[in-house]
């Protein structure tokens, strides 16, 4: 009788064992890397949701610049960072000059850092230059180095903190410098994010678009000024002046 009991409460725990696997397999989400969404697809259902509306900052992709943190994994094999001593200092707890700085010095415990020369330290592929690439492009464009120590890798590049992207203010302004661009700013936000004017300052600003400094093939892009009167603001008049500032801007207030 107990060796029934027995044997008859072992085939309960196995009939149990299979319907949990079985329940857990029906429902449970079956990841597949050879399914992701494809661009197409995430675009078309994004403007289901928001229609044709173009956001500031979306209409261009990001490119990547000096002192930039890039995460870069391989799917399997995690990140390829190419750590170093510098690791131990966490770049979040550095500003400004400082996270330049430290792009020249090597890559954080999170990520790879783009160096004052454009390039990043990569495990088993070394010194590779991305300065001036899109993700995309950097994606692509490692993809095709790993598959030399890879067999078919999936790789990964995204953007951990935007060090390259600034522009500057000076002149009759409370704190003129240099600023990142944590979010897309306009003349007047620049000018508030600064503390206001000075009380020397007539209100007529400036702005100079000389680009981000990196040469194109054709040599360096031609330079060009915005002229900007607050007071015009105040008044309802010339909002288009009133433009979004671009990487390399220089903000000058009078």
């Amino acid at each position: 009788m107990l060796r029934q009991k027995g044997a008859r409460a072992m085939w309960l725990m196995v009939v149990i064992c299979l319907v949990l696997g079985i329940t857990s397999g029906a429902f449970g989400a079956n990841a597949s890397t050879d399914a992701a969404a494809s661009d197409q697809m995430k675009e078309q259902l994004r403007g289901e949701i928001v229609g044709n509306k173009v956001f500031p900052g979306e209409d261009s992709e990001y490119v990547i610049g000096h002192g930039d943190i890039l995460s870069v994994s391989v799917y399997g094999e995690g990140s390829m960072a190419a750590t170093t001593a510098a690791a131990s200092v966490p770049a979040s707890g550095l500003e400004g000059d400082q996270q330049a700085a430290r792009g020249s010095q090597g890559n954080t415990a999170g990520g790879v850092v783009v160096r004052a020369d454009g390039r990043v330290s990569l495990l088993h592929i070394g010194d590779v230059n991305i300065l001036g690439m899109t993700m995309t492009q950097a994606t692509e464009y490692l993809k095709k180095l790993y598959a030399t120590v890879y067999s078919n890798p999936m790789v990964t590049v995204a953007l951990i903190q935007s060090n390259s992207r600034r522009y500057t203010i000076m002149g009759q302004i409370r704190t003129p410098g240099v600023f990142n661009f944590d979010y897309p700013v306009t003349v007047v936000q620049a000018i508030a994010r600064s503390g206001g004017f000075t009380e020397w300052a007539n209100h007529d600003i400036t702005v100079v678009r000389a680009g981000d400094g990196i040469k194109t093939p054709k040599g360096e892009e031609g330079k060009s000024t915005v002229e900007f009167d607050y007071d015009d603001l105040v008044k309802g008049k010339k909002l288009e002046k009133n433009i979004y500032l671009q990487a390399g801007d220089i903000v000058i207030v009078h």
